[in-house]
C-alpha cells in the first residue's frame, strides 16, 4: 500500500507545488497573467478529459500497468522541462504531467480498493487521502524553497526524480492484480450506473468537498489580507486547513470500518461542517479566517475517505478503475467550479456573498441528494 500512498502524494505535490510557484518563477518562463492562467488550467484540463479514459483502461489491462506507465510518463514530462527549459516546453511539460497524473491517480485509487479487504476500505482510503493532503500542504512550501534555490527547473527536476522513484518502488512492491472478467457494457448501461444514487451521492459530496477546499486555499488568503493579516499569517491559515483535513481522514476511515460511523451520516456531517466553514469565512477578521480554515479542513477530511469507500463498496470490482476515474472527474469539476462560483458572485457583489452562495449550494446539493436517496450508500461493517 505504501507505494500507492506515495503516488497520491506525488500527484498532490506536483499539482500544488508548481501551481503555487509559477507566478514567482525565477526563470521568467511565466511572462503574463494570461500565461499563468493557461498553465494552471492546462493541468486540470488534462485531468478532466483523461481520468475517465485511463480509469476504463485500468479495468481493461489492469491497474498496475496504468499506474507504472503514468508515473514514468510523469517523470519524463518533468525531465523534459529540466532538459530544455524554454517557455514552449513548459507548456508541453505541464500538459504531460496532467495527462500522466490522469493515468496513475485513478489507477492508484482502484488498487487501494482491490488490495484492501472490504472491511478496511475506510482505513485504506483515509490513509491514501492523508498522504495526498500532506502533498497539498508541503507542495507550495517546498516548491517555493526549490524555486527560490534553483528556479522552476530545479522543482521539475525534483518531481522527475520523485516520479521515477515511486515508479520503481511500485514496480517492486505492488503485486500484479490481473483485470477481472467483465460483462459487456453499453453506453446506456454506463449512463444508468453513473446516474444511480450509489454513485452520484458520494461523487457529489466529493465534488462539493473539493470545491470548498479549493475556495479555502484560493480565497482565504484574500480575506486574511483584507483583515490586515500578512502573508505569513494567511499562509498559516491555509496550512491549518490542510492539516485538519490530513488529521481527520484516517480517523474517519477507521470509524467507518469499526462501525462507529455510517457513510450517510459522515457525508451529511462533513458537508454541513464544510458549509459552516464557508459561512464562518463571511465573518470579518482573523477569527473568521481561522474558523473557516479549520471547519473546511474537517469537513473535507470526513467526506473524502467515506466517499471513496462508498464508491469502492458499491462498484463491481471489474469496474473499479472506471468508477474511480469518473469520481475523480467529479472532483476536478468541483475544484474548478467552486472558485468560479465564488469569484463570479464576488465580482457582482462581494467575496462575502461568494462564500455564502457556495455554502448554500453545498447544503442544498450533496446533503439533499443523500437524504433523497433514502438509504445509505454503504453500511459500515465491523
Amino acid at each position: 500500500m505504501w507505494p500507492l500512498y506515495a503516488a497520491g502524494f506525488t500527484t498532490a505535490f506536483g499539482a500544488h507545488g508548481i501551481a503555487a510557484n509559477l507566478g514567482g518563477d525565477a526563470d521568467d518562463a511565466v511572462t503574463s497573467l494570461l500565461v499563468l492562467g493557461g498553465l494552471l488550467a492546462l493541468y486540470d484540463g488534462a485531468e478532466v478529459l483523461l481520468k475517465p479514459v485511463f480509469g476504463t483502461l485500468a479495468d481493461r489491462v489492469g491497474a498496475r500497468p496504468v499506474l507504472l506507465g503514468g508515473l514514468i510518463a510523469f517523470a519524463v514530462a518533468s525531465a523534459l522541462y529540466v532538459a530544455v527549459g524554454s517557455t514552449g516546453w513548459l507548456w508541453a511539460a505541464r500538459l504531460g504531467q496532467g495527462a500522466a497524473a490522469s493515468a496513475f491517480s485513478p489507477a492508484a485509487s482502484a488498487l487501494v480498493a482491490r488490495l484492501s479487504p472490504a472491511a478496511r476500505h475506510g482505513r485504506a482510503f483515509g490513509s491514501y487521502g492523508f498522504h495526498k493532503s500532506v502533498g497539498y500542504t508541503l507542495g507550495p512550501l517546498l516548491g517555493g524553497v526549490l524555486v527560490w534555490a534553483g528556479g522552476l527547473r530545479l522543482l521539475f527536476g525534483v518531481l522527475a526524480v520523485l516520479g521515477a522513484g515511486v515508479a520503481v518502488w511500485a514496480a517492486v512492491a505492488v503485486p500484479v492484480v490481473p483485470p477481472l472478467p467483465r460483462a459487456r457494457q453499453t453506453v446506456v448501461d454506463l449512463a444508468r450506473r453513473l446516474a444511480d444514487p450509489v454513485f452520484l451521492v458520494p461523487t457529489a459530496a466529493l465534488a462539493g468537498a473539493t470545491a470548498a477546499l479549493s475556495v479555502g486555499v484560493g480565497f482565504l488568503p484574500v480575506s486574511g489580507a483584507q483583515a490586515g493579516l500578512g502573508p505569513v499569517a494567511t499562509g498559516a491559515a491555509v496550512s491549518v486547513l490542510a492539516a485538519c483535513a490530513a488529521v481527520v481522514q484516517p480517523r474517519a476511515g477507521r470509524a467507518l470500518d469499526a462501525g462507529r460511523l455510517s457513510t450517510r451520516a459522515g457525508l451529511v456531517c462533513g458537508t454541513v461542517v464544510a458549509a459552516a466553514g464557508l459561512a464562518c469565512a463571511m465573518l470579518p477578521g482573523v477569527v473568521g479566517v481561522l474558523l473557516a480554515a479549520a471547519l473546511i479542513g474537517v469537513g473535507t477530511g470526513l467526506i473524502t475517505p467515506l466517499g471513496f469507500a462508498a464508491l469502492a463498496a458499491s462498484t463491481p470490482r471489474e469496474r473499479l478503475g472506471q468508477t474511480m476515474g469518473a469520481a475523480e472527474l467529479g472532483r476536478e469539476l468541483g475544484d474548478a467550479g467552486g472558485p468560479l462560483i465564488v469569484a463570479g458572485v464576488a465580482v457582482a457583489a462581494s467575496l462575502t456573498y461568494g462564500y455564502g452562495v457556495l455554502a448554500v449550494l453545498l447544503v442544498c446539493g450533496p446533503v439533499l441528494a443523500v437524504v433523497v436517496a433514502g438509504r445509505p450508500t454503504v453500511s459500515a461493517r465491523p
